[in-house]
């Protein structure tokens, strides 16, 4: 398996990134405005991949740090590791990731992301790389009926896909509905399927220190996963015990050359 330690971080192509987390995901999709697309290595084999790149809805995200320019953050849109990742692997990828941004784009203060408390797991890993919990929503994805499971090409569907007036499904719901959005709750009550049960989980990373000052949300402690009921595991719902009862105060890449394997995704080899 080999030593954490052992792990190289490097800029990757797009086209790379995006199999690599189709392979290994839980989703198996991609998030199209992603802009800079970094790789995970052990030796010559790829051990997984980071996408990060604009929020899709910025005008919500950019108030929760008070200040910020349009350019100063990114999020984190998708990262998926292989399991052969030695322990520790993942947030040491991830620690690396940051200090890559700080170094290659100074200007950026913050990074968001997201982890999927409905589907997948309640963010282990952010709280182990620096991290801190500022949100829980809930009723944010839409188990699909079948017959909008055919347009949307998956079984389940986030509120923004939904609402973005630009999808296949987003448009079928719209002409279904009057033309009009509404909570997922109300179309799932009208037109079939249910919520998924569980929350989404908000963290942010701050590059800049400074900018921790001027975050407009509460930083709530790790215990409020366990007391919402939130745990979730690898896809299984779980009791969270937190890792502290509190949290502690303190542009695109150039892409290198394809990945030679395309089909085996772990065994990819080193560009």
């Amino acid at each position: 398996m080999g030593d954490a330690k052992n792990i190289i971080v490097k800029p990757i192509s797009s086209k790379d990134a995006n199999r690599i987390i189709k392979e290994l995901h839980y989703s198996g999709k991609v998030v199209n405005n992603s802009q800079l697309h970094l790789g995970v290595f052990m030796g010559d084999r790829c051990g997984g991949a980071m996408q990060f790149g604009p929020s899709l809805d910025k005008r919500k995200i950019i108030g929760l740090v008070k200040g910020t320019l349009w350019n100063e953050f990114l999020e984190l849109n998708r990262l998926a590791f292989a399991d052969w990742l030695p322990r520790n692997g993942e947030s040491r990828a991830i620690a690396y990731a940051m200090r890559f941004i700080k170094k290659t784009y100074p200007w950026m203060k913050w990074i968001i992301s997201f982890a999927d408390g409905t589907q997948c797991g309640d963010g282990t890993i952010y709280r182990a790389s620096g991290f801190v919990l500022t949100g829980f929503s809930s009723g944010s994805m839409w188990i699909l009926p079948e017959d909008l499971v055919k347009i949307n090409g998956a079984p389940i569907a986030h509120r923004m896909k939904v609402q973005d007036k630009c999808s296949g499904l987003s448009k079928e719901v719209l002409r279904r509905n009057n033309g009009k959005n509404s909570t997922m709750e109300e179309y799932a009550k009208r037109y079939g399927g249910e919520v998924a049960e569980g929350y989404m989980l908000r963290y942010i990373y701050f590059l800049d220190p400074t900018a921790k000052d001027r975050l407009t949300v509460p930083i709530l402690p790790f215990s409020e996963i366990e007391r919402r009921g939130a745990g979730m595991y690898k896809g299984i719902k779980r009791v969270t015990k937190a890792t502290s009862g509190d949290q502690s105060g303190g542009g695109g890449a150039i892409p290198t050359h394809a990945l030679q394997n395309n089909n085996e995704v772990p065994n990819a080899e080193n560009p």
